[in-house]
């Protein structure tokens, strides 16, 4: 099993956000989807190392998740993005993917202060890395260009080549389309699906966007007030009375059924 949360639990005061929330994945696209406020954001919190849960274990591989910072957890093989767009917007989009390296790149002190040929070659290495990263997301001609003057969507391009810099085996992607045409959203699906075949990276995503998480998910786990209600295949959870309730409320729920 390449990533497992088991009986995820999250305080804050007297509300619980997540609730003895299980969830796994072996591969591929998992997506987890939900109203507002359902705790989607706060489980990737805890996966990532941002919350330390109240009750519950998570793992990557055999590897427990729970206490380390999230530096550490990248280090380990998992990397996330924010719904919100964090770009080091006066850095180009080479100089913002090289920053994503910063836990694959063995250099010491001395290393960088003496700039000698192990350092010129690292440096070069991860130059190609990151002008290879963004060729793949379609960014191959703005190399130089500061991340601020891009695109609402090449910017969303820019985060991924950045989160893939730092090698994962896991990818959290908070919200990916937000914002996104659906010509931009259907382009970044089938980069993602590229990047799952050609390297075998997992992926989860939180997801508002219904024809995105259908046609791109292999499983989708929903929540609801914190709880998981549903998961399945995404014709599954599509049909499921309880995700229906959860999304129209229960009058529109009765009007929905055939």
């Amino acid at each position: 099993m390449l990533f497992a949360a088991k009986g995820i639990t999250k305080r804050f005061g007297g509300l619980t956000a997540v609730k003895d929330v299980d969830f796994t994945l072996e591969g591929g696209i998992a997506a987890i989807i939900g109203p507002n406020g359902a705790g989607k954001t706060t489980l990737f919190n805890v996966f990532t190392g941002l919350y330390t849960p109240d009750g519950g274990e998570v793992k990557l591989d055999e590897h427990s998740l729970i206490g380390l910072r999230p530096d550490e957890i990248t280090a380990l093989g998992v990397c996330r993005t924010f719904q919100n767009i964090r770009l080091f917007k006066a850095m180009t989009a080479i100089e913002n993917v090289l920053v994503g390296m910063h836990a694959r790149v063995e250099l010491g002190l001395w290393d960088v202060l003496a700039r000698g040929p192990r350092f010129r070659a690292v440096e070069g290495e991860a130059w190609r890395t990151a002008r290879t990263l963004l060729e793949r997301v379609g960014l191959g001609r703005q190399l130089h260009t500061e991340a601020r003057h891009l695109p609402y969507g090449d910017q969303r391009r820019l985060e991924l080549a950045r989160a893939l810099a730092s090698k994962p085996r896991l990818l959290l992607l908070d919200e990916p389309t937000a914002g996104m045409t659906g010509s931009e959203a259907r382009q970044l699906m089938g980069l993602l699906r590229g990047f799952v075949a050609d390297s075998g990276l997992g992926i989860v995503l939180i997801e508002h966007n219904m024809r995105v998480v259908m046609e791109v998910s292999d499983r989708v786990t929903v929540l609801d007030h914190g709880e998981k209600i549903a998961e399945g295949t995404p014709r599954e959870v599509q049909t499921n009375a309880r995700v229906i309730e959860a999304y129209l409320g229960r009058r529109g729920a009765h009007s929905a059924a055939p």
